[in-house]
C-alpha cells in the first residue's frame, strides 16, 4: 500500500543521514551550541538576507508554535486564528495548555484577511475579555491555500494598526515558497512578519523546525522559553547538521519543488479526468471529490485521508506529495482511478 497521507512518512533526504552518519563521533557542544547549529543559522540568515533576525531550531511544528507564542503573550492575551488552523484543530490543546485562549474564525478557504482580524477586534472590547494580541496564520495553510505577497501586506498593515503580533507557522513554508503561484521569499516574510519558522520535519528533514524571530521585542530570552518547554536538545547538533546541508545549497527548495511537482501532476490528471476539488490549493496538498465507492475502492491500495462529505455520495480526500513521492506511484494512482472511472 503507497500513503499520500502526509509528507513524513519517509525517513530523511540521504544527503542529511549522510552527513549525521558521517560526524556521529565527533564531539560537539550542546544545546544548540555546537559549531553546525551556528553555522546552520549564519546561512538562513544569508537566504534570508536579514543579519537582524534571531533563529532557533526546535524539534517539531507544535513544540514550536506552543513555545513561541506562549514566549510572545502576556497572560491575558490571546491568538486569532481560522478555524482551519493548525493550532486549533490538530495540537491537541497545546496553545491552551499554557494559559493562552484561540479566537476561532471561520474561513471559506483556509486564510485570514484583515475583515477577519478587525470582526474579532471589534467584538473584544474591554478587560472582561480577553485580548487579542497575535494573528496566527500558516502559508500554505491546512488546506493547501497559499498567501500572496499583497494579503500578507495587509495583514501585515492592519497587524501595525492594532498593535497586533503577526505569526506564521511554517510547517510546510518550502512547499508554498515553491508554489507556481507564489510572490513571496524568505526575505519578504522578514519584514512582514513578527515570526515565522522554517518547517524541515515535513520536507526531508528527520525533524526539526528553524523559528526566525524578526520583532526585536520578542527576542530577549528566548532560550529560556525553550529550556521551560523542553524545546531545546542536549544532542542539539542533530538539528544543527540536517538544516547546515539543507541551506548549503538549493536542496530544501530542491525537495519542496519535487513535492510540488508531484501534486501538480496528480491535480492535473484529475482535472483532465473531470473532478472538481475542495479548495483551490496551489501546494503539495489537494483535495479532489470523489465518489464514496471510488474512495472506498482506492482505499484498498492506497492510503490517504478523507477530509470530509461533500454530499449523500460523494468526499473531498487528502492527497499530499513529499521530497520523496515516486512519480510511478503518482501514475499507478491515476490508472487505478481510471479503471474505477
Amino acid at each position: 500500500m503507497y500513503s499520500f497521507k502526509n509528507d513524513y512518512s519517509e525517513g530523511a533526504h540521504p544527503r542529511l543521514l549522510k552527513a549525521l552518519s558521517e560526524t556521529n563521533f565527533e564531539q560537539a557542544e550542546g544545546y544548540g551550541e555546537d559549531l553546525y547549529t551556528q553555522k546552520a543559522i549564519e546561512l538562513i540568515k544569508r537566504k534570508i538576507g536579514n543579519d537582524n533576525v534571531d533563529i532557533h531550531l526546535l524539534s517539531g511544528g507544535t513544540q514550536t508554535n506552543l513555545t513561541a507564542i506562549s514566549a510572545f503573550l502576556r497572560p491575558h492575551e490571546a491568538i486569532i486564528s481560522a478555524s482551519t488552523g493548525h493550532i486549533l484543530v490538530h495540537e491537541t490543546g497545546a496553545i491552551e495548555a499554557t494559559g493562552h485562549k484561540i479566537i476561532s474564525v471561520e474561513v471559506k478557504d483556509g486564510k485570514l484577511d484583515t475583515l477577519h482580524i478587525k470582526t474579532v477586534l471589534d467584538s473584544h472590547t474591554d478587560e472582561h475579555m480577553v485580548k487579542p494580541k497575535l494573528v496566527y496564520i500558516s502559508n500554505p495553510t491546512e488546506i493547501g491555500s497559499t498567501y500572496t505577497k499583497e494579503e500578507l501586506k495587509q495583514i501585515n498593515k492592519c497587524c501595525q494598526e492594532h498593535n497586533l503580533l503577526l505569526y506564521m507557522d511554517g510547517a510546510r513554508l518550502g512547499s508554498a515558497l515553491c508554489s507556481s503561484e507564489n510572490d513571496l521569499t524568505l526575505s519578504d516574510l522578514a519584514t512582514l512578519v513578527d515570526a515565522f519558522y522554517i518547517g524541515g520535519t515535513k520536507n526531508g528533514a528527520l525533524m526539526g523546525e528553524a523559528l526566525v524571530i524578526c520583532r526585536d521585542s520578542l527576542k530577549e530570552d528566548f532560550r529560556f522559553h525553550m529550556k521551560q518547554k523542553g524545546a531545546m536538545l542536549a544532542k542539539g547538533k542533530i538539528l544543527g547538521i540536517q538544516f547546515f546541508e539543507l541551506f548549503k545549497d538549493d536542496l530544501y527548495f530542491e525537495m519542496a519543488r519535487h513535492a510540488n511537482g508531484m501534486a501538480d501532476l496528480l491535480r492535473d490528471e484529475l482535472t483532465k479526468a473531470g473532478f472538481k476539488f475542495l479548495v483551490h490549493s496551489p501546494s503539495n496538498q489537494i483535495f479532489p471529490i470523489l465518489p464514496d465507492q471510488i474512495i472506498s475502492d482506492l482505499l484498498k491500495k492506497y492510503a490517504f485521508y478523507e477530509w470530509t462529505k461533500v454530499d449523500a455520495n460523494h468526499s473531498a480526500v487528502r492527497l499530499v506529495t513529499s521530497w520523496a513521492t515516486k512519480e510511478d506511484e503518482v501514475l499507478a494512482f491515476i490508472e487505478d482511478l481510471k479503471c474505477l472511472l
